[in-house]
């Protein structure tokens, strides 16, 4: 029989999973000095650990385990096994550990494989893409999330008579991989994950720790991962650990049996990441007048303000609101009250605020939506809520925000909402409707390349230099995937911003290429998010010889498209490995106002005079 060839690893920090049992008949029988002496040991220990007293690099946290299984998790990520000896021998140290055993531990090592990158083995280093560098270094030396969930079990791949996986040809053991991976991809910023290889280590060859804010999300991920062949076929499972993360300073609070970590906002005044929560008694409450960035960073249940800040007006007009910044009800049936804030402020300027509260009320299942649009150099921020007690709590936090100037608020029935575009993947077949009247208009909005594809654009603050830099890794893994089509980074000629555009032949693949370019540098917003109509003209590819004339062509429909009505913004955007490759990227706040400028004589003399500049014809894959 051949013997196959592994595929080669790369090593990073090494992890230990050490978790506790509490003797709790000589707990509840030691005297109160003892008890406390332990505590302010064991507080001391992981808060020591926590900040890396003990080492320059690593990570530490500590977690409650719920069942019968332990009663806490001490994780700890360290640069050299000593580190590990040494935290584990310190805890055996303190007074508290006399009131613990071990129910079980787990050593193993951060690794990443020759399934990633065919060159791994050679060193990170000597990878010459940057953004695969930063990618796997990031992997192998993580930090530790500050979700309030946690789950942790060690696995094999099987070696069975009918189901070896060691016997497997690489390939396929890769094509297996890559697909167990694009299940993980769709949990992207839901659930994280370290994967650690322990063969050699412990009973095991792999640990897995999952990270997420809500704990279905853990169980839908794995769930859905059993059907996959790599698991299905080829996955055995040891035991699973369950918790959630608290602050070291809770210790105290866990063997009292009250409430630690987020679910301690009501009780405490100090959550597992170290954000002050409301304090318990009503007159230190900041209630709704607080800032929307400590509101985001609380983790606490926000207080229900006497009377809301926003005005009480009918469905209808609400609905106009909503219709005008391209929220459609259809898609939110739950929403039964809906919030609409103004802004004198941009969206860039209250992204991420928003998406700090959005985030804290994510915590709550009455909430639907929060997102923020761009409106003329001004902004939009929309809450959709279940119910209206709800929405008049998330109102108080919202009026905070920069710049808000009214907001209005009122009840909903989705059913009977106006329609919308929302922000996402758009494919060019399914703009037939909007194809057709351009067409009619003799204007062309093919299919790029002459392809079905789905275009996912996304919008950095950051320079194009670092963005360019990020992106190179990504689309180097992305052309692993038949379903590829191109990903670009380009810069806008006037405006201090970067966009990003990855093209796919499926809205699956496009959407999940979404979740990676979500990571990228400075990211602000995916196209579509901040108008209620957008369309892009791509694959605007100049004659080299005509590239100033196209450009200063531009700045001259520019200014005409500024005087228009509905009309948002336009950039041109170019190519950073390919000036001649550009792309239009207009936002509208209706598709009939962008419909009045393709009809109007100026776009139809700069459509005559493309035909003599450009190297192909324009092609357009509109957004929104």
């Amino acid at each position: 029989m051949e013997r196959r060839k592994p595929p080669q690893t790369v090593e990073g920090w090494y992890v230990l999973h050490d978790l506790r049992r509490i003797d709790w008949d000589a707990w509840r029988a030691a005297p109160e000095r003892e008890r406390e002496r332990a505590l302010e040991e064991a507080v001391e220990y992981l808060q020591a650990h926590e900040r890396l007293a003990d080492a320059e690099e690593g990570a530490s946290a500590v977690y409650s385990v719920i069942g019968h299984k332990a009663d806490f998790m001490m994780v700890h990520l360290r640069p050299t096994t000593a580190h590990l000896d040494r935290a584990e021998r310190a805890f055996e140290g303190t007074a508290f550990a006399e009131f613990t055993e071990r129910a079980t531990s787990y050593v193993s090592v951060t690794e990443m494989s020759g399934y990633v990158h065919e060159d791994i083995g050679d060193g990170v280093e000597n990878i010459e893409d940057p953004g695969m560098r930063n990618y796997i270094a990031n992997r192998l030396h993580p930090e530790l999330p500050d979700a309030e969930h946690v789950c942790f079990y060690p696995m094999d791949k099987s070696r069975g008579p009918d189901a070896n996986w060691y016997d497997l040809p690489f390939d396929e053991r890769a094509e297996l991989m890559s697909g167990h991976g694009d299940i993980g991809r769709d949990y992207a910023g839901k659930v994280s994950q370290i994967i650690s290889g322990s063969v050699g280590f412990d009973d095991y060859e792999w640990g897995v720790t999952l990270f997420a804010e809500d704990a279905v999300d853990i169980k839908h991920l794995l769930y859905e991962m059993r059907f996959d062949p790599s698991s299905s076929r080829f996955a055995e499972f040891g035991p699973f650990y369950f918790g959630r993360k608290f602050d070291p300073t809770e210790l105290p609070a866990l063997l009292a049996g009250e409430p630690v970590g987020e679910g301690a906002a009501e009780h405490a005044g100090s959550h597992a990441g170290g954000h002050s929560h409301e304090n318990e008694a009503a007159d230190d409450r900041e209630g709704a007048d607080e800032s929307a960035s400590s509101a985001a960073s609380a983790g606490g249940r926000p207080s229900v303000p006497d009377e809301p800040p926003h005005d009480v007006v009918n469905a209808s007009e609400l609905e106009r609101e909503l219709s005008r910044v391209a929220v459609d009800l259809t898609d939110h049936p739950e929403a039964g009250y809906g919030l609409v804030f103004s802004s004198t402020e941009d969206a860039e300027t209250l992204v991420e605020d928003v998406q700090g509260l959005a985030g804290n009320f994510d915590h709550y299942d009455t909430h639907v939506l929060t997102t923020v649009r761009g409106d003329k150099g001004r902004s939009t921020v929309v809450s959709l809520w279940k119910n209206e007690r709800a929405a008049n709590t998330a109102s108080g936090f919202l009026s905070g925000l920069e710049g808000v100037e009214r907001g209005i608020g009122a009840e909903l029935d989705a059913e009977e909402g106006v329609g919308g575009a929302g922000a996402g993947v758009e494919g060019t077949d399914e703009d037939d409707e909007l194809r057709g009247e351009l067409t009619d208009l003799d204007i062309y909005a093919g299919k790029p390349h002459g392809e079905d594809v789905y275009a996912m654009v996304v919008y950095s603050e950051a320079d194009s230099e670092t963005v360019d830099e990020a992106v190179s890794g990504l689309a180097e893994r992305f052309d692993h995937y038949d379903t590829h089509v191109k990903t670009a980074v380009y810069d806008a000629a006037e405006r201090g911003r970067v966009a990003v555009v990855s093209l796919w032949k499926t809205r699956d693949a496009a959407e999940k290429a979404g979740g990676f370019l979500a990571d990228i540098p400075g990211v602000v917003a995916r196209a579509g998010e901040e108008s209620g109509f957008g369309t892009m003209g791509m694959f605007y590819t100049v004659k080299p010889e005509y590239r100033d004339e196209f450009v200063d062509r531009f700045e001259t429909v520019g200014g005409l498209l500024a005087e228009m009505e509905g009309h948002l913004e336009t950039d041109l955007m170019v190519n950073v490995d390919d000036e001649n490759d550009m792309f239009i990227a207009s936002q509208w706040t209706g598709k009939e106002d962008a419909l009045s400028f393709f009809r109007s004589d100026a776009f139809r003399e700069t459509v005559q005079w493309g035909r003599e500049v450009l190297a192909d014809r324009p092609r357009h894959v509109f957004l929104a």
